[in-house]
């Protein structure tokens, strides 16, 4: 058995006074000693933390005392160690970011249907059903499913935008859509019903769900699963391994992210350690030579060092008349 715990979880709820929930949230959370990201909202809380077995229990216990979250399923990963440095819980204008506007949609009164994970994998292998991923690109590119649609945007905002772009395609299929556990699903798949979506559905409790159940065991699944800390990704397909993500530089068969060392760009890319050094961990020349570059600070690299490894990339430091 492991000495630490990974919760994942959600709930959309009436949240009367989310400055004062969070700060007896906050206070929870310290005296349990508890570690992770938290978001609070008039319409719910979202949530993702680490502790010790027993820590987390008394969190869980204390949670399902609350009748706003009663039923509230929590998702459960076990690790070695904490998976995050620090607790943090803060209160934002939704829990998940969608930004809809006046055309926000209350997954309690209106989401998509929910399929189980062995009605998701006949789904996956249904020639007339649409299975969208509802991620940002960087965790499509790390893993998803067979068969499943990249939308080609870059982060979860900008996909009503894009689904607008592309409803002839889409319009006359059945639609199914998935996420890391759940909650961007439960919002977007509402917005599909909204937008004139007749048949409409999503993979309850995520791919985190669908990759601990005993019938499906994450079969389907291709690469890893990011998930939002320390670990940042785990294993979900456990009949077969396969690796799709691809280095940023050399195309290589790649799973490990790293930020871009320009902090103005911080962009994530899948990148070899050998690439790292080799490129200054910048994912364009501009980010290998930019001023403020982490990498070059991080290893005290002078310029003369710097000039070398650019040269040995065919590039070069800037000159400045």
């Amino acid at each position: 058995m492991s000495d630490y715990r990974v919760l994942l979880y959600y709930q959309y709820v009436d949240i009367e006074d989310p400055e004062r929930f969070r700060k007896e949230h906050k206070a929870l959370c310290d005296q349990l000693e508890l570690k992770g990201r938290i978001l609070v909202s008039d319409e719910g809380l979202n949530g993702t933390l680490s502790g010790t077995v027993e820590n987390t229990q008394k969190y869980m216990d204390a949670m399902h005392a609350d009748e706003r979250f009663a039923e509230m399923p929590f998702k459960i990963d076990e690790a070695d160690e904490h998976a995050f440095k620090k607790m943090h819980v803060r209160t934002r204008p939704e829990i998940v970011s969608l930004n809809l506007g006046e055309e926000d949609v209350d997954p309690n009164q209106t989401t998509g249907q929910h399929l189980e994970p062995t009605e998701f994998r006949d789904a996956l292998l249904d020639e007339d059903t649409i299975v969208l991923d509802a991620r940002n690109d960087y965790e499509y590119d790390l893993g998803h499913f067979r068969g499943a649609i990249r939308p080609d945007i870059r982060n979860f905002r900008e996909l009503p935008d894009w689904i607008r772009e592309n409803k002839e395609q889409f319009m006359e299929k059945k639609m199914v859509v998935y996420c890391t556990g759940g909650i961007r699903c439960e919002k977007l798949s509402g917005w599909l019903l909204k937008e004139g979506f007749e048949d409409v559905a999503q993979l309850k409790g995520g791919i985190h769900n669908y990759g601990t159940d005993e019938e499906t065991q994450g079969e389907l699944w291709d690469g890893k699963m990011y998930v939002f800390d320390e670990r940042i990704s785990v294993d979900i397909n456990r009949k077969e391994k396969t690796i799709i993500g691809r280095d940023w530089f050399d195309g290589e068969p790649c799973e490990r992210y790293v930020n871009c060392a320009n902090p103005y760009c911080n962009k994530q890319i899948l990148m070899s350690e050998e690439n790292e050094h080799k490129y200054l961990r910048g994912c364009t020349h501009e980010c290998r030579v930019h001023p403020e570059n982490r990498y070059v600070k991080e290893h005290n690299l002078s310029t003369e060092e710097v000039q070398e490894r650019l040269e040995a990339i065919g590039e070069s430091l800037p000159t400045f008349a």
